[in-house]
């Protein structure tokens, strides 16, 4: 496989473009019958006039349509990555929506204010993002100049799958339960 082949976005448009808006999947959300992708604010406001697909015209559901829609992260997060700056535009679009309404987000840790006031503009598109209840997997292994610990000489790799909110305090806490002979220094 050739590692230099680019591919234009224009080639990649009819997966990632909303059918109902024209615009790139913002909330991507599938229907679970069809398979059948939309923005999630597009979909659920076309399903309260009909119960059928746009695209298939499959049923979707007799009384509660709204059952078979699930949040597809994973073309999401792809959509992100392919469109340049519509990551920076969504969370500038949704801080301007909170200021406008005077929303104040339950947890203050991950809203858009605190978010965008924390990075500067430059580096947004360069940042990972990550949604407030994504999990990632953390690889623990004590450290190489570690020498003098009594454990075993070559633990296996141990990793952890944790919420991104998860706190440096819980890691250090679990990390003494799974190798309690490492120190605080290490």
């Amino acid at each position: 496989m050739e590692l230099g082949h680019r591919v234009c976005i224009r080639d990649l448009n009819p997966q990632i473009v909303c059918i109902l808006c024209a615009g790139y999947f913002i909330d991507a959300t599938t229907i679970t019958e069809c398979l059948h992708t939309f923005c999630k604010s597009c979909i659920v406001k076309y399903l309260q006039t009909t119960k059928y697909c746009p695209m298939c015209n499959v049923k979707v559901h007799e009384t509660q349509p709204l059952l078979n829609l699930k949040i597809d992260r994973t073309l999401q997060d792809i959509v992100y990555k392919v469109v340049p700056g519509l990551w920076d535009n969504e969370m500038k679009r949704r801080q301007d929506f909170e200021k406008m309404r005077g929303l104040k987000r339950c947890d203050d840790e991950g809203s858009v204010d605190s978010i965008l006031e924390e990075i500067d503009d430059s580096s947004v598109s360069n940042q990972h993002y990550f949604l407030h209840d994504e999990l990632i997997h953390i690889c623990l292994q004590p450290s190489e100049n570690g020498s003098n610990c009594k454990g075993p000489k070559q633990p296996l790799q141990k990793f952890v799958r944790c919420s991104v909110r998860a706190q440096v305090f819980h890691l250090k806490k679990l990390i003494k339960k799974i190798w309690p002979h490492v120190s605080n220094r290490e």
